[in-house]
């Protein structure tokens, strides 16, 4: 019985519940596409059920306040700790101080951040276009040859190409 399976369910197993859902209403509509089809529309509730979990882990859950009859819970003293570490980062003007970019790159010069910036844009670009000549072999696509760990490994040299040219832009605002 649907209802069973439905009420059987522990309240915070939402996951459970609506992957039942999704495959009671999804099975007729896949008995007529391809392996293939059904496999991509298949990924595609699997992403869009783990981005509503996801989603459901921020919610905000109930505080349960500590029974007072313990008196080891009640007497101890819960450490605390200031606000007073993070540094105000604000800044007027048209860029800001060298202390927004933390302790390590704060230190660095604007031609270092800027030559690291060249090294990275170097490796991205060098991992792009070794993916595209590999893509394009016979059978590569399909195998997945054309997916390696350095071609992986260099394209993120784009995203840091990106912070390090803005930190070395930065510094050399401040004059570093």
């Amino acid at each position: 019985n649907k209802r069973a399976i439905i009420l059987h369910l522990p309240n915070n197993n939402l996951l459970k519940l609506a992957i039942i859902v999704i495959k009671r209403i999804t099975t007729p509509f896949f008995q007529k596409y391809t392996k293939t089809a059904i496999k991509m529309a298949k990924l595609s509730i699997l992403l869009l059920v783990a981005l509503i979990a996801i989603a459901s882990a921020f919610t905000p859950s109930p505080v349960r306040i500590a029974s007072l009859t313990n008196t080891a819970a009640s007497t101890s003293t819960i450490p605390t700790t200031s606000l007073a570490m993070a540094e105000d980062m604000s800044w007027e003007g048209e860029y800001p101080p060298s202390k927004v970019l933390g302790p390590l790159m704060s230190k660095m010069p604007s031609g270092a951040l800027g030559l690291i910036s060249l090294v990275c844009a170097t490796a991205c670009v060098a991992s792009i276009a070794g993916s595209r000549e590999l893509i394009q072999e016979p059978g590569a696509f399909e195998s997945g040859a054309w997916v390696k760990w350095y071609y992986i490994l260099g394209s993120f040299g784009g995203p840091l190409a990106w912070g390090t040219h803005v930190a070395a832009w930065i510094q050399r605002k401040n004059g570093m």
